[in-house]
């Protein structure tokens, strides 16, 4: 079982015992007492995402007192526990041994023990394959809870000065340039402020794919927060793929937040004609539809219909 050492000299308030059942007063956690064995289950623990003291002492004292953590690379949450003076015993868990790791999580959570699940940074199961072990274990009514705290993607949200009271959080964008059209396609009308997780490497291409799609919409790049060198660049679409592009691929972590469509404003179906023939003198039919429908804000369908015409009649060569 895990253990709080005393070297790491710091306190916590007392903790009730869980009951089984959800908390009345929301100030007493649902784990053990300080210094007792948590209660069977599977907990999930986020962990700072950059400055090491980020970490909430709910997570320190639970952490401290599971019999093991999984987590997807032991080096880096090793680092992160030595930092506050946690022993404990660690597993490996992640994309590439999930499938044969998590049958034995299963069976010990099932057996009486208690295992936190952490990602390398910030909360799990966001970008990670945590999801499945939640899923299996709820399935197997096995007690599931969860300590939240540093998210990457909440905080590039606040710091981006973009809308907040509605995002879409979609993760990495695909590879391939056909499938990553086509995933952009697929978002280019959601009304709410578009969160992506992207390499360095694939920074500068990956902004001009969200103007190609979306439009040239206010956007920004957050990267290495929390950390000493923290950056936000904040601007539209084509001027941050134009700077990454000349200035190269930047270090550290990276988020893109991207605002939500502009408010649709009527436009006349000539307009529109005259749009679609410039795009489809320029791209394919489904690359013209995707930038006109995004432009525009008229549904794919109405747009693909348009396309159609054109194509046939010519207007668009």
């Amino acid at each position: 079982m895990a253990r709080r050492t005393a070297k790491s000299g710091t306190s916590t308030a007392p903790r009730g015992r869980y009951s089984g059942t959800a908390n009345e007063d929301a100030s007493e956690p649902n784990e053990a007492s300080e210094g007792s064995k948590s209660p069977p289950g599977l907990y999930l623990v986020a962990t700072p995402i950059g400055n090491l003291g980020d970490v909430t002492l709910r997570a320190l004292d639970l952490l401290a007192h599971v019999d093991v953590v999984a987590c997807e690379d032991t080096r880096v949450t090793g680092k992160l526990l030595r930092r506050h003076g946690i022993e404990a015993r660690l597993t490996p868990y992640h994309e590439h041994n999930a499938e044969r790791a998590r049958p034995a999580l299963l069976r010990r959570i099932a057996a009486g023990e208690s295992i936190a699940l952490v990602s390398d940074a910030g909360t799990p199961l966001v970008s990670d394959p945590g999801y499945k072990l939640v899923q299996e274990a709820i399935a197997a009514g096995l007690r599931v809870t969860a300590l939240p705290g540093a998210s990457a993607m909440l905080t590039a949200l606040q710091l981006s000065g973009l809308p907040t009271d509605r995002f879409l959080f979609a993760g990495f964008l695909p590879r391939r340039e056909g499938e990553r059209q086509a995933a952009l396609a697929a978002l280019a009308a959601v009304p709410a402020t578009l969160i992506f997780y992207e390499t360095a490497p694939r920074l500068a291409a990956a902004l001009a794919a969200l103007e190609a799609v979306l439009g040239d919409r206010p956007a920004a790049v957050a990267r290495e927060l929390t950390k000493l060198f923290e950056e936000v660049r904040r601007d539209r679409l084509s001027a941050l793929a134009r700077h990454y592009a000349e200035a190269g691929p930047p270090r550290g972590e990276i988020a893109i937040v991207v605002a939500p469509p502009a408010a649709p404003v009527a436009i006349a179906a000539t307009e529109i004609e005259r749009r679609l023939a410039e795009a489809l003198a320029e791209t394919s039919l489904k690359d013209a539809v995707a930038r006109v429908a995004a432009e525009t804000g008229r549904p794919r369908r109405e747009i693909y219909g348009m396309a159609l015409a054109l194509a046939k009649s010519g207007a668009g060569r």
